[in-house]
C-alpha cells in the first residue's frame, strides 16, 4: 500500500469540503420514526427545505430509530428488511462470500450510487466474479458503515445520473451521519442462528462531546465477530444420503474413506457463512465560523475473514498423476483437507471542505479520497503440481492483492432567483473531477506454480497490473414552481472520461398537487454507467475440485481472439409515474411505476466451455486461456471441465416495476400502533442479445430474467406504550429460478414464494438503558434445496446433498435470534 500517497490525499481531503447533493444538509433535522414524510431531504433535489412528502421524486427516509429495530448489526441487512426494492446477497462464491454485496430495483449492485453525507463513496476492490444475480458487483461495501454512526438514510428510487453522474441508474442511497452533541450512546448485541452456529457479537459506541453551539464532533467505533455457519448435507462425491460409501468409489478410495474423514459424512463445508471480524471507526466533524463552515468526515475499517471452499479428498493430491490400485502412492493428506479463502482488508475514506454563502450564492468546495485494499490468501490447502514435482507443498498461500482507489473533487454553487413565479427559482451548477485506479498484485511462488493452491490460485504476472482513468464533469440544475401546485426540476450533465470519451445526460421531474390529498409526479431521464476498471481488467482463475475457469479481462488481447471488444459504457432511459395520496389525516400512500431501458448492459457471459470431462469441445477457448498465460490443473485437464468467463456489453434490457408505500398511526389504549406497508414489483427482460448464442450461456440469461423474485412486500406494526415497544414485521417474497449447466443439459433450480416473520420487543428502563430481544425469520423458514438427478446428485454440479439454493432472496441460514442492550447518556 502506498501510505505516503494516502496520507497526502487525506490531508488535502481534510482541508476542503463538499455538498454534492444539497447545501441544506447541515440543518436537516432527523426524521421522526412516526412521520418520515416530514423529514427535510437533501437527496434528489438541490432546492432547500424540501420534505420527503413534498418530493417530486420517490424518496424513502429511514431514521436512526428505524435502523435500530433490525436484529443483525449489518447495514445490508438493515436495508433489505426495510426497503422492498433493496436486496442483499446471502451467499457469494469464492472471495465474494467474504464481502457480500447488495442491489436496488433488481439491477446490478453497480447501478445504485452510494453517498455518505452527499459525497460519493468509493467501491470495493473485491470484484464479484462468479455467476449469479450479484455478478460484476464492485459497489461500495455497505457493511463497512456501522448503523450506529447514521442519523438517517435517504433512498432515492429514481434514475439520477444527470444529477450525480455515473452509477445512479437504479437510484441513490445517501447515508447522513449523526451530528449529536453532549452524549455517549451505543449498544451491545449477541445472537446466533437457530441451528446453533453463526454466533454474532458486536459492540458500537458513539462519542459526541459538547464543543459549543458552532461545533460538532462525533466518533463512532464498531466491532463485530461473526462465526461460520454450515447448511449443506453429506458430501455427494463420497457418501450416499444415509452416510454409506458410494458404490462408484474405487477400492483404494473407499478404503481411505472408510478410515474416517473429518466431519464424515458432512465433510464439505462450503455452503455457509464466512467467519469474520470487522472493526470500523467513523468520524463526523464541523465548525461554523459565522457564515462559513469547515467540516470533515471519514472512516477506517479492517476486516479479516475466511470462507470454506469445496473439501478436497485424500487422493486429490498425490506424488503421481493417478492413485494406484492398492493406494500405495504418497498422499499429501491421509484425510483430505478443507481449503479456506481468506481476506485481510483495509478500507479508508476521508472527506473535508468548506462551504458558505456569499452575495446570495451558496457555495461548496470539497474533496473525497477513498481506498479499499485487500490481501487474499488460500489456507489449509496444497499445490498439487508442486507436491508432485518436489515432494512438498506449503499449506498456506499468499494469492496477491487487490486495490481500488477513488479521488473526487467537487465545486457546487446554488442561488435562488426571483423570476415572478410562485416561488423563487433555485439555480444550481457545478463541476467534478474524479480519478480512479485499480491494481492487482502477484501472488507468492507457491500460489502461482502451475495451477497454484487448491480452491484459489494466486494472481499470475499476466493478471497483475495497475490501471487508471480520470473523469471531468459539469452540471446545471434548475428547480421551479411555475404556479403553487406545480414543481419542475430539470438537470443536464456533461461527462468526459479519459478512457472512452464524452457523454451528456439529462433529467426532467414534475409534480402537480391537485389538492392537499392528491398529487401526481413523474420523471423522464437518461443515464449511463461507465464500466468499472475492475470489470474491464480483473483477471484470475476460478477453480473447483474438477473444474477451472479463467476470468478473462475483456480489454485483453486474449479476449479479442474470441471476438470480444473492450467494454463500453451502459446507457439508460428511465421513466416513472407516481401518485401521492393523503385521503385522511396521517394516512400517507405513494404509488410509483417505473421503467428502465438499458443499452449495452454489462453482463457475465456465463461459462464458455472449452473442455468437458477431459474432452476438448472448443479449442479456441483453450487457445485464449494459453494466450493469456494461464496454466490449468493437470487433473482438471485429464477428467474435468475448463473454460472462460468474462464481462461484455452483451444485452439490452428492460426493467419494469411498481413501488408502493403506506403508513398510518392509530391510538391503542395508552399507546399507539404505527401500521406500515411497502412493496416492490419488478421484472427484467432481455430485449436484445448483442452476443451470438454460443458466446452467451443459458445460465447467464436466466440470472438477469429469473433469479430475482418479482415481488417483495413488507408489512409492519410498531406498538409503543411508555417505555415498552413491540415491532412485528412480515416480509413476503415471490418465487425465483435459475438455469444451471449440468451434464450437457440446462436444468432449472427454483426457490418458491415465502413469508418471513420478524419480531422484536424492547423496554426502556430510563436512565439511558434499553433492553431488546428479538428474532429474524421467527418461524425458521428455510430456503429450498437444490434438487438431485437420477443418481441422487445435485443438478447444479455441487458436491453437497440437500444444499440450500444460494440465490434465495431471504438467505440460506434460517431463523436468527438476538439480544441487545442499548445505552445513551
Amino acid at each position: 500500500m502506498n501510505y505516503r500517497g494516502l496520507v497526502s490525499r487525506a490531508a488535502i481531503a481534510i482541508a476542503l469540503s463538499s455538498s454534492v447533493t444539497a447545501f441544506a444538509q447541515d440543518s436537516a433535522p432527523q426524521a421522526a420514526a412516526t412521520d418520515e414524510g416530514a423529514a427535510i431531504i437533501v437527496t434528489g433535489t438541490r432546492a432547500t427545505g424540501v420534505t420527503a412528502a413534498e418530493s417530486a421524486a420517490p424518496i424513502k427516509v429511514l431514521d436512526s430509530a428505524m435502523l435500530e429495530k433490525v436484529g443483525q448489526p449489518n447495514l445490508n441487512q438493515v436495508l433489505t428488511q426495510l426497503v422492498p426494492s433493496f436486496t442483499a446477497e446471502a451467499f457469494g462464491g469464492d472471495t465474494a462470500n467474504l464481502t457480500l454485496s447488495a442491489r436496488l430495483r433488481g439491477l446490478s449492485p453497480n447501478h445504485a450510487l452510494v453517498l455518505v453525507n452527499g459525497k460519493r463513496r468509493h467501491g470495493t476492490s473485491n470484484l464479484h466474479v462468479l455467476s449469479g444475480p450479484y455478478q460484476g458487483g464492485a459497489a461500495p461495501d455497505l457493511d463497512m458503515i456501522p448503523p450506529g454512526a447514521i442519523a438517517r438514510i435517504e433512498v432515492l428510487e429514481d434514475g439520477a445520473a444527470a444529477q450525480y453522474g455515473s452509477d445512479a441508474i437504479a437510484g441513490v442511497i445517501n447515508i447522513i451521519l449523526k451530528e449529536d452533541k453532549g452524549s455517549i450512546s451505543g449498544n451491545l448485541t449477541a445472537g446466533q442462528y437457530y441451528k446453533g452456529d453463526g454466533d454474532t457479537y458486536s459492540g458500537s459506541i458513539t462519542f459526541a462531546p459538547d464543543m459549543g453551539p458552532d461545533t460538532y464532533l462525533n466518533f463512532t467505533m464498531f466491532h463485530r465477530f461473526h462465526d461460520f455457519s454450515q447448511r449443506g448435507g453429506v458430501d455427494s462425491r463420497i457418501y450416499n444420503r444415509d452416510g454409506t460409501l458410494r458404490d462408484s468409489l474405487s477400492d483404494a478410495h473407499a478404503a481411505m474413506a472408510a478410515v474416517g474423514l473429518p466431519g464424515a459424512p458432512y465433510t464439505n463445508r462450503i455452503v455457509g457463512d464466512s467467519r469474520s471480524t470487522l472493526s470500523t471507526i467513523f468520524y463526523n466533524a464541523g465548525h461554523d465560523f459565522g457564515g462559513v463552515e469547515i467540516y470533515a468526515f471519514g472512516s477506517y475499517g479492517r476486516r479479516e475473514a475466511s470462507a470454506y471452499e469445496n473439501y478436497r479428498q485424500p487422493w486429490r493430491v498425490t506424488r503421481s498423476d493417478t492413485l494406484g490400485e492398492a493406494g500405495e502412492d504418497i498422499l499429501f493428506s491421509a484425510t483430505g483437507f478443507n481449503p479456506r479463502e481468506a481476506i485481510k482488508e483495509d478500507d479508508f475514506s476521508n472527506t473535508g471542505g468548506i462551504k458558505g454563502e456569499t452575495g446570495g450564492f451558496r457555495w461548496d468546495i470539497s474533496t473525497t479520497y477513498g481506498q479499499d485494499y485487500s490481501k487474499l490468501y488460500t489456507l489449509d490447502t496444497a499445490n498439487r503440481s508442486l507436491f508432485i514435482d518436489t515432494g512438498s507443498t506449503p499449506s498456506n498461500f499468499y494469492d496477491g492483492f487487490l486495490k481500488a482507489t477513488e479521488w473526487t473533487t467537487n465545486l457546487d454553487i446554488a442561488k435562488e432567483i426571483e423570476l415572478g413565479l410562485a416561488s423563487p427559482a433555485n439555480i444550481a451548477f457545478g463541476a467534478e473531477y474524479r480519478e480512479n485506479s485499480f491494481s492487482i498484485g502477484k501472488g507468492d511462488y507457491g500460489s502461482t506454480y502451475f495451477e497454484g493452491g487448491q480452491s484459489y490460485p494466486g494472481f499470475l504476472a499476466t493478471d497483475a497490473g495497475k490501471h487508471k482513468r480520470n473523469n471531468k464533469a459539469a452540471y446545471l440544475d434548475i428547480a421551479l414552481n411555475p404556479i403553487d401546485i406545480w414543481k419542475v426540476d430539470g438537470a443536464v450533465r456533461f461527462e468526459d472520461y479519459s478512457d472512452f470519451g464524452t457523454k451528456w445526460t439529462w433529467k426532467l421531474t414534475n409534480r402537480i398537487d391537485f389538492t392537499e390529498q392528491v398529487a401526481v409526479r413523474g420523471t423522464v431521464s437518461t443515464g449511463f454507467r461507465a464500466p468499472s476498471l475492475l470489470e474491464s481488467y480483473y483477471s484470475s482463475t476460478n477453480v473447483g475440485p474438477t473444474s477451472a475457469y479463467v476470468q478473462l479481462p475483456p480489454n485483453s488481447a486474449a479476449a479479442k481472439l474470441l471476438g470480444y471488444d473492450d467494454l463500453k459504457p451502459e446507457t439508460s432511459t428511465n421513466f416513472s409515474l407516481g401518485l401521492v395520496l393523503r385521503p385522511i389525516p396521517k394516512l400517507n400512500i405513494t404509488l410509483d411505476a417505473y421503467q428502465v431501458k438499458m443499452k449495452n448492459r454489462i453482463v457475465g457471459t456465463g461459462s464458455i466451455v472449452g473442455l468437458t470431462s477431459g474432452e476438448v469441445t472448443n479449442q479456441a477457448v483453450l487457445d485464449a486461456i494459453a494466450a493469456h498465460g494461464n496454466v490449468l490443473d493437470p487433473y482438471v485437464l485429464e477428467v474435468g471441465d475448463a473454460g472462460i468467463n468474462l464481462f461484455t456489453n452483451g444485452a439490452d434490457t428492460r426493467t419494469r416495476g411498481v413501488d408502493l408505500t403506506a403508513s398510518y398511526p392509530t391510538p391503542v389504549g395508552g399507546g399507539s400502533i404505527l401500521w406500515s406497508l411497502s412493496a416492490n414489483y419488478n421484472t427484467t427482460k432481455i430485449t436484445k442479445l448483442r452476443l451470438s448464442e454460443d458466446l452467451y450461456a443459458a445460465d447467464a440469461r436466466s440470472i438477469l430474467e429469473k433469479a430475482s423474485p418479482k415481488y417483495k412486500i413488507i408489512t409492519g406494526a410498531l406498538f409503543t406504550s411508555g417505555g415498552f415497544s413491540v415491532n412485528l414485521r412480515e416480509t413476503f417474497y415471490g418465487k425465483a429460478s435459475q438455469v444451471v449447466i449440468y451434464g450437457g443439459d440446462t436444468p432449472t433450480v427454483k426457490v418458491g414464494a415465502a413469508a418471513l416473520t420478524d419480531l422484536e420487543a424492547s423496554y426502556d428502563f430510563g436512565k439511558g438503558f434499553t433492553l431488546t430481544f428479538g428474532a429474524n425469520n421467527l418461524f425458521n423458514k428455510k430456503a429450498d434445496t437444490v434438487p438431485n438427478d437420477a443418481d441422487d446428485l445435485p443438478i447444479d454440479g455441487g458436491a453437497v446433498l440437500d444444499a440450500p439454493v444460494t440465490f434465495s432472496p431471504y438467505g440460506i441460514n434460517g431463523g436468527y435470534y438476538y439480544g441487545r442492550i442499548g445505552f445513551k447518556f
